[in-house]
């Protein structure tokens, strides 16, 4: 059986560190090794995780090794589920023209995004990602579509032709006002608030669109996320040190921003992919300026809560 000692054929729990799973220790171990290799590829943690049960280095090599098989195991699962959403039959014509300077299949394994997944979509917009997301996630999985009443004004005729019945069953949509998000805590397994973080700094009370109270919504963000769910976000990339009026002004936002309000509410970041870098970009003009538009210089980020 794994995990014996050869000093103890029996592998009885009598030596804190040089047994590493006695009768009474196994169970407890399997359930922690279980929340270990869900959490990704942390191995400092996985190191001291296996010290902890007086793993000795051959063992805890051995056993990082498995961890690294899953990891890329899942890791293969969700890219292959991506690489089949984007070729479905069923798309929208015009979406795959989007692909290509979108780049969702990089988006979405770099966010981790895989079969079976509960997703929430913050200001979902058109349903773009929403129908790719639906796709990956499949028939064990959902997709929380968000959108304010703005939103669903400025995307209507998109969602006509994306929502009709018998499309995308598997995608909820859900209509929140700014500062009034009602979603169910410890729910999903990941977010993802693609070209909108910007918004939490724009105001337009004419058209419905009230400020947004930034720490509030991410927290409640936070608090809808089960513990180790990726938060995704994209966004236009403003200057380094642009004011947070940016997203009002450019609908751009600086990433030490994204960073900084993400990681306040308790987030930890957890990388970021450089996929969507454009470096021809002048970040110091409207994201809808001529020439630009839809190929704007934008930041990746990955969170995670602890």
């Amino acid at each position: 059986m794994l995990f014996r000692t050869r000093e103890d054929p029996s592998a009885t729990a009598r030596d804190g560190r040089g047994v590493i799973l006695g009768p009474l220790r196994r169970p407890f171990f399997y359930v922690l090794l279980t929340f270990q290799l869900n959490r990704g590829p942390d191995l400092w943690s996985t190191l001291r995780f296996f010290s902890f049960f007086g793993g000795n280095p051959m063992r805890a090599s051995a056993i990082l090794s498995l961890f690294a098989l899953v990891f890329a195991a899942n890791a293969y699962a969700g890219n292959a589920a991506v690489d089949a959403a984007l070729v479905h039959p069923d798309r929208l014509e015009g979406d795959r023209e989007i692909d290509a300077r979108r780049k969702p299949d990089e988006v979405l394994a770099f966010f981790s995004i895989q079969p079976g997944m509960n997703v929430l979509e913050l200001y979902a917009g058109g349903g773009y990602y929403s129908e790719i997301l639906s796709y990956v996630v499949g028939e064990d999985g959902e997709v929380v579509a968000h959108n304010n009443t703005p939103y669903l004004q400025h995307a209507k005729d998109e969602r006509q032709k994306r929502f009709t019945k018998g499309r995308l069953t598997n995608v909820h949509p859900l209509t929140a006002e700014n500062n009034e998000l009602a979603v169910p805590d410890n729910t999903f397994d990941a977010a993802v608030l693609i070209l909108a973080f910007h918004d939490i700094y724009y105001v337009d009370e004419e058209n419905g669109w009230y400020k947004i109270d930034g720490p509030v919504f991410l927290t409640e963000v936070y608090s809808s996320l089960k513990p180790g769910a990726v938060l995704g976000v994209v966004d236009h990339r403003a200057e380094s040190g642009a004011p947070t009026t940016s997203g009002n002004d450019l609908h751009r936002i600086d990433p030490a921003v994204v960073k900084e309000q993400i990681t306040a509410v308790g987030f930890v970041f957890d990388g970021e992919s450089d996929a969507l870098r454009n470096p021809d970009d002048d970040v110091t003009q409207p994201m809808y300026a001529e020439g630009i538009r839809g190929k704007t210089d934008r930041f990746i980020y990955r969170f995670r809560k602890p």
